[in-house]
């Protein structure tokens, strides 16, 4: 007899989590606010805000970037992004363990910082196609770490918080399912080190996207 599913929505945050994009993006943010004449982020503080709405976390890694120059900023770095973006792939692992969890037919969803035209892109690809059933982005709606994101999803199902899941890489992530009183599931191989998850209170955190695989099969 097949146990009971404990998650009948499970929401993934895209880049760190599903897709290796974390150092490519890190890059872009640095290259992008030096074009416009800021000082070069840290590496930990472009990283930082990765999973942010774009230009809320552009403004907060170029501190020192006037607000006259926000559009140029973020033309320069989707300039960067899109001329890197065929050089991103998914985590190994990450497609069996989404047909793993269609079967058990979990609802499949994508909560993300990335913009609509963006996530889309990826999503249309042969692999990826028709496998999620909902996804919202930070230009739809509001960005981490409002709720707005995960309630508008939960609503969307009929699902109720102790019955989704959310699975992140950044304290963005984490503090997002926390104010949605959802479960959380914390992956160390993105943007924030793990170190910041525990008082975030995720289930568990995961150190390859082989382990959060095998968490799933077991627990989800």
């Amino acid at each position: 007899m097949n146990r009971p599913r404990e998650f009948d929505l499970i929401c993934f945050d895209w880049d760190g989590t599903l897709f290796d994009s974390t150092g490519i993006i890190t890059r872009c943010i640095q290259q992008a606010v030096v074009d416009v004449g800021g000082a070069r982020p840290t590496d930990e503080a472009a990283s930082y805000v990765i999973g942010m709405a774009l230009m809320p976390a552009l403004a907060h890694a170029a501190p020192d970037v006037p607000k006259d120059k926000y559009p140029l900023l973020g033309e320069r770095y989707r300039h960067h992004y899109l001329a890197h973006q065929n050089d991103i792939s998914l985590f190994d692992g990450v497609l069996p363990m989404l047909a793993e969890l269609k079967a058990r037919h979990h609802w499949l969803a994508v909560a993300t910082g990335k913009s609509r035209v963006g996530l889309d892109n990826v999503l249309a690809t042969r692999d990826l196609k028709g496998i999620f059933d909902a996804s919202r982005t930070a230009d739809e709606t509001a960005g981490k770490p409002d709720p707005r994101m995960l309630n508008e999803l939960m609503r969307q199902f009929g699902t109720e918080p102790e019955r989704t899941l959310m699975v992140g890489d950044t304290t963005h992530d984490l503090q997002m399912a926390r104010n949605a009183g959802c479960a959380s599931l914390g992956v160390s191989y993105g943007a924030h080190p793990p170190s910041e998850f525990e008082a975030l209170g995720p289930r568990a955190i995961l150190h390859s996207a082989l382990a959060l695989r095998q968490w799933l099969n077991v627990h989800a």
